[in-house]
This record gives C-alpha cells, structure tokens and sequence, in this order.
C-alpha cells in the first residue's frame, strides 16, 4: 500500500467536473483507491463520484491518498499529479 498527502489547490475545490475526471482516472487502475479527509477523518472510495463529492473538499483541503493493489505506484502518481496540476484548471 502506498500513502500520501494531498492538497487540493484549485479555486473551486472538488467539485463535480474535477471530481468526475479523478473518478474516470481512478477507474483506469485495478488497485483500490482511497482519499480520507485529514480534519474528520471522513474516507471516500475513489472509483465513486458520489463518495468523491461527499469530501466536500475546497481549496486548501488536506487529504491522504491511499492506494492498495497490483498497479498502486502508477495510480498514486496519477492522481496526487491530477490533483497538484488543479485537475487542468487555469489559476
């Protein structure tokens, strides 16, 4: 299992585009995939865009990127770097 922190750092936060991009990221890797809230401790399956959007993640969230499986090194990368590049949003 490979574990991180994560900021989210674009302006409008997790909302429902950026959330839907990360989920059809997540669902490309066979490993299980998690994000869990470091202020609550709230977890959320990475392949649902409902558990996704329950985070209530803005700008600035802290979370802890967890990934378990066969390919868990390529979707940890892929991920923390969607998430570092504002999930392709302009400043």
């Amino acid at each position: 299992m490979i574990e991180g922190a994560v900021r989210i750092v674009n302006r409008l936060g997790l909302h429902a585009r950026a959330a839907a991009q990360l989920v059809r990221l997540a669902g490309r890797f066979e490993s299980k995939i998690k994000l869990t809230r470091q202020d609550n401790g709230y977890s959320a399956d990475a392949k649902s865009i409902l558990n996704v959007l329950t985070l209530s993640a803005s700008d600035g969230t802290e979370l802890i990127l967890s990934a378990d499986g066969s390919d868990e090194q390529e979707a940890f990368d892929a991920i923390s770097s969607l998430i570092a590049n504002r999930f392709g949003e302009s400043l």
